[in-house]
């Protein structure tokens, strides 16, 4: 959040002190986004990218709030370093999520060129300074978030005032690029926003992250909170990765790098087993925090809250998947990722994404998602074959589970449906 006055600062203050302890019913929702890492991140430090998910608050533009209509579904704000010169910005949560406007222009299956794609068609619809928005390391992230790693939501209960008061303080402090790694990352600004609603709900960890705010120790906190404070009405789940990319890795604080990462631990080992071994012993009975713990599974087509696919049912659908693999009509192509490498991601002209694949000495158009699989030209035993790949990636045995019964379900009807038409092309 960008630095405050005192004179600024008592009015927030004030004004928090006001919304806590006025007697309205709790309707509203925010969500802290505690988001795994993946690259860079991921191999070196780990700690991944916190956001907040607000449910009626939206924007005009990546930097000016306003209340949601009824059919809107708010917005994500986080954080950013160096992006056109700003501090925070709000992007639209399927946006955010999945760089589509619409649930079911959500790709079922993904490779880099199709996420870039996707992601260069939002960066260009931003009102943001081009050259700068272009020349920021980092922009990659205000899109498709989902492509690159599984994120965990924690949802608690707001109030209808409280986002009104957010809104109004948002758009009246500066909003200029102040990012530190060490004292004002993204999961400050998560934090403040989220104590802007609850005081004292998230905060630092001086032991295990060194004095440094981390999105994990900001999941944690706010999770021990909740447990306090029974009106945080607080509901955990999990936003799978969207299958296709290399997966993202864990999430982790800081000295829970070196506990956990063996590129830190065995040098440290060498020297000094007895520092590792007590810190290691600490994480264990006190320290260790697991964000998939009770969670739901969020299904990004319908937007709702799905209980995890149970192990008797995964065990169905993996033979169902391995009898459907037997079949003719669909062994007679290559791997889906040797189609999808030779193939290039286009846009119909409603916008869903569509892959021309190589096909019979030709090319041919196969949908991508939920809301244009079905209506492309190009033969369906190549739409069959593109489920099955992404039901084998989903069927996946991870901890924790990231995918739901419901979500299963869907994928198979979809393609039953593909399938009939393959056999109706054979009559």
């Amino acid at each position: 959040m960008p630095r405050l006055n005192s004179d600024c600062k008592l009015v927030i203050c004030f004004l928090t002190g006001l919304l806590v302890g006025a007697p309205a019913t709790l309707r509203a929702q925010i969500t802290l986004l505690l988001e795994e890492p993946y690259s860079y991140d991921g191999t070196f430090a780990g700690t991944g990218h916190a956001a907040v998910y607000l449910t009626r608050v939206c924007a005009d533009s990546p930097t000016h709030l306003r209340r949601c209509s009824p059919a809107e579904a708010g917005a994500v704000i986080s954080r950013y370093h160096g992006i056109a010169g700003r501090d925070w910005l709000a992007v639209p949560l399927m946006s955010y999520l999945y760089a589509v406007p619409n649930a079911e222009d959500i790709p079922l299956f993904v490779d880099p060129k199709l996420v870039t794609l996707l992601r260069q068609r939002y960066l260009d619809s931003l009102p943001l300074p081009a050259e700068k928005v272009a020349g920021s390391e980092g922009r990659y992230q205000l899109a498709g978030s989902a492509y690159d790693r599984t994120l965990y939501g924690f949802r608690i209960a707001t109030r209808e005032d409280q986002d009104d008061a957010l809104i109004r303080l948002l758009n009246a402090t500066p909003n200029i690029g102040s990012y530190e790694l060490l004292k004002r990352n993204c999961a400050d600004f998560a934090k403040q926003i989220v104590n802007f609603y609850y005081p004292g709900a998230i905060h630092r960890s001086i032991i295990a992250d060194l004095g440094v705010t981390t999105p994990k120790q900001a999941a944690k906190s706010l999770v021990r909170s909740s447990k306090h404070h029974p009106e945080m009405q607080l509901t955990a789940f999990i936003i799978p990765q969207v299958p296709g990319l290399k997966r993202s890795k864990p999430v982790r604080g800081v000295l829970e790098s070196l506990v956990l990462a063996k590129k830190y631990v065995t040098p440290v080992l060498l020297f000094h087993p007895f520092v590792v071994g007590t810190v290691e012993a600490a994480y264990w009975t006190g320290w260790h925090f697991n964000p998939a713990s009770n969670a739901l599974i969020f299904d990004g087509y319908s937007s709702q809250l799905e209980m995890p696919l149970s192990a008797e049912d995964r065990r169905s659908y993996e033979n169902l998947v391995a009898m459907m693999k037997k079949d003719a009509s669909v062994n007679e192509f290559s791997s889906w990722r040797k189609l999808e490498s030779a193939a290039e991601p286009h846009l119909d002209d409603q916008g869903r994404p569509f892959l021309e694949v190589p096909f019979a000495g030709g090319r041919v158009p196969v949908g991508l998602c939920q809301g244009n699989a079905l209506r492309m030209a190009g033969p369906p035993e190549l739409v069959e074959h593109l489920l099955l790949t992404r039901l084998e990636f989903e069927l996946r045995r991870t901890k924790p589970t990231r995918t739901s019964s419901e979500q299963i379900r869907n994928d198979w009807k979809l393609l039953g449906q593909a399938r009939g038409r393959s056999l109706a092309a054979l009559d």
